[in-house]
């Protein structure tokens, strides 16, 4: 394996619960024990008896990630042939296991869509990602998205992490192949994508991880990873090549109004471009360029 499709460090959710999970199954020694891990408000004792699972009807590989559904039921991805879920309740107990072939199992991320909850699970080694019911029925299975041409084998998609919208949309980051971070409708339609992997601001070096950060509800954010480079990058919603879209628009009208995207606010640049914000305000600089080489031979948006 190599130091790319190493064990996440990062993790997004559950980490209690996954802390407790992964101890009784994989540390055989005394060296945690009694021992405090984490750090500031997430300091945490192992149980290593929390779970008393049957390893050989139930076993475990590795172990990536776990979530937390409103009924307080647990659910972790596992790289074992035999299960690929694990469900089980705060006390350690298995309630259930799904086999979704997904035997690379990695990102696990849980959504509350109307009141239904779902989950989306990653497989960085089989290439794919899919949408279940908690019950393990696959509602949609993806491979390469064939909108992007850079996909020249369905091999080179890696996807490690998936996050979710408040309108449905979600992002796949494909943190184990050329960094991407993939947007579809609520059906799983393609919408759009941006990054790759570089040193630039808006590109990444191992995009392993995605979450909307909703901590300001009225201006929500991408978070994204570039775990090689040990970064967070925040990402607005909306890119600014809608913005240099209706910016262009409203030049040509008679109107001293302020343009934003239709939200009330103005947002900043996640690629570069001549557009700035400055002092509240919409602005032309010359003194920037755009970044061509989001465009192909032809001068069309490779986006």
């Amino acid at each position: 394996m190599t130091m790319r499709n190493s064990r996440r460090n990062f993790i997004k959710k559950g980490v209690l619960a996954s802390v407790a999970s992964t101890s009784s199954l994989s540390f055989n020694s005394n060296l945690l024990d009694d021992k405090i891990i984490g750090h500031g408000d997430f300091k945490f004792k192992l149980d290593k008896k929390w779970s008393s699972q049957d390893i050989y009807k139930h076993p475990v590989n590795h172990c990536h990630e776990m979530v937390i559904d409103r009924r307080n039921k647990l659910y972790m991805t596992t790289t074992h042939v035999k299960n690929n879920i694990l469900v089980y309740n705060r006390d350690g107990k298995i309630l259930d296991s799904y086999n979704l072939n997904l035997p690379g199992a990695h990102g696990l991320t849980l959504s509350n869509e109307g009141g239904d909850e779902f989950l989306y699970v990653t497989d960085p080694d089989n290439n794919k990602f899919c949408k279940t019911t908690l019950k393990g029925e696959k509602i949609f299975e993806f491979e390469a998205p064939k909108e992007i041409s850079k996909y020249t084998s369905k091999s080179m998609f890696k996807p490690t992490e998936i996050t979710v919208a408040s309108n449905g949309d979600f992002y796949v980051a494909d943190g184990y192949g050329l960094d991407y971070i993939i947007q579809y409708d609520y059906s799983g339609n393609y919408i759009r994508h941006f990054g790759g992997r570089g040193d630039n601001d808006n590109q990444f070096d191992c995009c392993h991880g995605v979450t909307i950060d909703t901590r300001d509800s009225k201006n929500p954010f991408l978070l994204i990873t570039s775990r090689s480079k040990n970064e967070f990058k925040r990402f607005t919603l909306e890119s600014n090549i809608g913005l240099n879209a209706i910016a262009q628009w409203v030049y040509k009208k008679t109107t001293n109004m302020k343009q934003g995207l239709g939200t009330g606010k103005l947002f900043s640049n996640n690629i570069s471009s001549p557009y700035v914000i400055k002092e509240g305000q919409l602005k032309y600089s010359t003194e920037n360029n755009w970044d061509l080489s989001l465009f192909d031979h032809q001068k069309k948006l490779l986006l």
